[in-house]
């Protein structure tokens, strides 16, 4: 069976001390008072982590919708997330789906996926494969590993698509190289198979074994092509394994 890929948070991430973020918050303040949408969003990633000012993700979903409210894409997609999470606000699917639909229109990757996995699950809309796979596609063909990795998916097991192995392998693959371990472990299991690509079992133990080093869940698999290849190609796997990692420093 192969791994999906569930709801994913993107939060942007603030490279301050302390006193810096105090000073930080007190300047954007100023400005998101005065009607500055990116101060406003940027107010609100402060209250929702608790960067520079106590915690409060009711005041944070405060200054996320006044920057949505405005057009901003990543506050339209933060204030999605707080609506699909419960953060700050009740859970309303409905409402993440609206926020996260108009940062997706305006081509946010991250609201994009979201929007494609609300279709896949029929969560605050009609379940839709077809559209689950459009928005997966925009998100993807943006370089959203993710989405990639869904995307093979759903080729995989032809969810709204044809099913297409070679296809599916193509989006693993990718999503693999960005460091997604269910990518792995499905990359590896393709091999392994030879669903989409020749068998191979020393790149499917490669492929596993990064999985499983990424923390997926690969003893049982990995044990039973052990059981199929030589102690000189399990060695071999684990070479290719440590170059590949060599080969990869941007992603370990």
């Amino acid at each position: 069976m192969r791994l999906l890929m569930l709801l994913v948070l993107l939060f942007p991430v603030l490279c301050f001390g302390s006193e810096s973020d105090k000073r930080f918050f007190e300047e954007q303040q100023v400005f998101a008072e005065q009607g500055d949408a990116y101060a406003q969003y940027m107010l609100g990633v402060m209250y929702d982590f608790g960067e520079g000012v106590p915690k409060d993700q009711k005041e944070a979903v405060k200054w996320y919708r006044k920057a949505a409210d405005q057009g901003r894409a990543d506050a339209q997609y933060m204030l999605g997330v707080m609506y699909h999470n419960r953060r700050g606000v009740p859970k309303d699917d409905k409402e993440a789906a609206k926020w996260y639909r108009l940062a997706a229109d305006q081509g946010y990757a991250s609201a994009q996926y979201n929007l494609g996995l609300v279709y896949a699950n029929g969560e605050g809309v009609p379940k839709n494969d077809e559209e689950a796979v459009k928005w997966y596609r925009k998100a993807a063909d943006q370089g959203d590993a993710f989405a990639q990795s869904n995307l093979g998916v759903i080729y995989d097991e032809g969810e709204g698509v044809p099913t297409d192995d070679k296809e599916a392998v193509k989006w693993y693959r990718l999503a693999a190289d960005r460091g997604i371990a269910t990518a792995q472990y499905n990359l590896g299991l393709s091999y392994a198979t030879g669903e989409g690509v020749p068998t191979d079992d020393l790149l499917a133990y490669m492929w596993l074994n990064i999985a499983g080093a990424n923390g997926e869940d690969v003893e049982e698999i990995m044990g039973i092509i052990s059981g199929e290849i030589s102690q000189d190609e399990i060695a071999k796997a684990h070479e290719m394994t440590r170059q590949y990692i060599k080969d990869h420093p941007d992603v370990y």
